[in-house]
């Protein structure tokens, strides 16, 4: 079938299985790798883009359910070879350590901070609890994103 949606800014037509999840959409057929595959149970939420300004788990969302919607994913942060504020955070503070999380935790801070400019920690925090992140327990991701907040 085809699908067409709004990925990054730009309008794009692909073919796919019905039955392919949106987070195999974006990675095989598009080519944007920078959203992570992880669990494929919805649990860790490497997979987190923006579907229409709002966080999903793209493995828990089919391709042809995205139709017709705007998708942002990791490598639209970044505007006119400019970073994202959340992206220089995550610098800044050290919210990473291995990688595999940070797109997702980006995309969460990102819609976050677009509801919300000047989340408390505890905002933060829950904005951020349907992901895992086995190595910085939290604290530096924390950091990044009000210091992003604070830009």
């Amino acid at each position: 079938m085809q699908i067409t949606m709004t990925v990054n800014g730009t309008e794009v037509t692909a073919e796919a299985e019905p039955r392919t999840l949106l987070v195999h959409f974006v990675r095989d057929t598009l080519k944007l790798t920078g959203t992570h595959w992880g669990c494929d149970t919805s649990n860790c939420g490497t997979c987190v883009l923006l579907m229409d300004g709002e966080p999903v788990k793209s493995c828990t969302v089919l391709a042809a359910m995205a139709a017709g919607r705007e998708i942002r994913t990791v490598e639209g942060l970044a505007q006119n070879g400019e970073l994202d504020v959340v992206q220089k955070g995550f610098m800044a503070e050290h919210g990473l350590q291995c990688g595999f999380c940070t797109p997702g935790m980006m995309m969460s801070a990102r819609a976050l901070l677009d509801r919300n400019p000047d989340p408390s920690e505890t905002e933060i925090r829950t904005a951020i609890s349907g992901q895992i992140c086995r190595c910085t327990g939290y604290a530096t991701i924390v950091r990044s994103i009000r210091w992003a907040a604070a830009q």
